[in-house]
């Protein structure tokens, strides 16, 4: 007999109130800029523009991936849309519900969305048991401790690890695929509907890292999850992700289905990262980078386009004018490049 699904009770079900069709999360605006303070009296001499008015929406089921080149400021979005970091200015709509006063708290935006970080050891208490670990946010909320050492057993369960041999265990005693489903568990005590997963198989060896993902698969359809997954591996991304947004400094610059941004990549720097994927075939033998120099300082950023510095189709108006994220004819995919928008004065614009 199937176990019973985590959500199956009238409570939960009620909770999606927009139906299918309404975006489970809105962001609109999301900007984080850090200060750099120098001198004697800690003055401000700068800001470090790690996220830049980013603006999105992820559907209700849907895995959204999310890549791009370390420093991008993926990490920082995921904190930030966790209420970890404060943004400086950002509207976040949770299924409807404004995060604020007039809308839902921090508390319980929290409560609905969970996050898995990269680090399996660093992120457990090390002097915590597993099922201390896993139980620890249903305690804190009053529940009596049988029922919370019956959902931590279910909850290992659902994860692949035997109650009866890794409760009673300490994070150091387990391999760091074990660590990993230990906090994915904990990440659904509280019976989230999005999980944010930030590089969350990364630091795990290839064959562990296939179990991980088909475990996020099945949890996603046992529970009716939806995840913002952030990876730099583009092939995983493309085995996991509905949706692909791809992130150069701190700013969208292409979202859409991956098929069609794999497929038919517009941004000359999305070309360049899938151009980079290494290749099974030993043939197929990359002689020429597809991308060449560092990423500018995200302190000053170059005007205009920001990957322009780098970018073999540059002319004069890519500094001058600064590319919004616009969808394209089938309105599904977005591209921010001014040799996709027309009467942008780039000489491969259409007319």
């Amino acid at each position: 007999m199937a176990d019973a699904p985590l959500h199956a009770d009238p409570a939960a079900a009620s909770r999606d109130r927009g139906g299918p069709l309404q975006p489970l999360l809105i962001v609109r605006g999301l900007t984080k800029h850090f200060p750099i303070r120098s001198g004697l009296m800690g003055r401000r001499t700068g800001v470090v523009q790690a996220v830049d008015d980013l603006s999105f929406d992820v559907m209700k089921g849907e895995v959204l991936g999310v890549v791009g080149e370390s420093g991008c400021g993926k990490s920082t979005m995921a904190r930030l849309l966790m209420q970890i970091l404060k943004a400086d200015r950002h509207e976040l709509i949770f299924d409807g519900d404004p995060l604020g006063h007039t809308g839902i708290t921090t508390a319980e935006l929290r409560r609905q969305m969970q996050m898995v970080f990269q680090d399996s050891h660093a992120s457990l208490n090390p002097r915590m048991t597993i099922a201390d670990c896993i139980g620890f946010a249903r305690r804190m909320r009053g529940e009596p401790r049988n029922m919370v050492a019956a959902k931590v057993d279910d909850l290992l369960e659902r994860v692949g690890l035997t109650p009866a041999q890794y409760r009673h265990r300490y994070p150091h005693e387990l391999s760091g695929g074990q660590r990993q489903r230990v906090n994915i568990a904990r990440a659904l005590a509280l019976e989230p509907r999005l999980l944010i997963l930030d590089e969350a198989v990364s630091a795990l060896d290839k064959s562990i890292e296939a179990q991980i993902l088909n475990l996020l698969n099945s949890l996603k359809a046992e529970l009716k999850l939806t995840y913002v997954f952030i990876s730099h591996d583009l092939n995983v991304v493309e085995y996991i992700s509905d949706r692909m947004m791809v992130m150069y400094l701190g700013r969208i610059v292409e979202i859409g289905p991956v098929d069609q941004v794999y497929g038919d990549p517009k941004h000359p720097y999305t070309r360049a990262l899938l151009a980079s994927k290494p290749s099974h075939d030993p043939r197929k033998r990359t002689l020429v980078p597809p991308i060449t120099g560092d990423p500018p300082n995200p302190i000053n950023p170059p005007s205009g386009c920001r990957f322009r510095t780098r970018c073999e189709f540059a002319e004069g108006v890519c500094g001058q004018m600064a590319p919004t994220l616009k969808p394209l004819d089938n309105g599904d995919h977005s591209v921010a490049c001014l040799m996709q928008q027309p009467g942008s004065g780039h000489s491969r614009a259409p007319i």
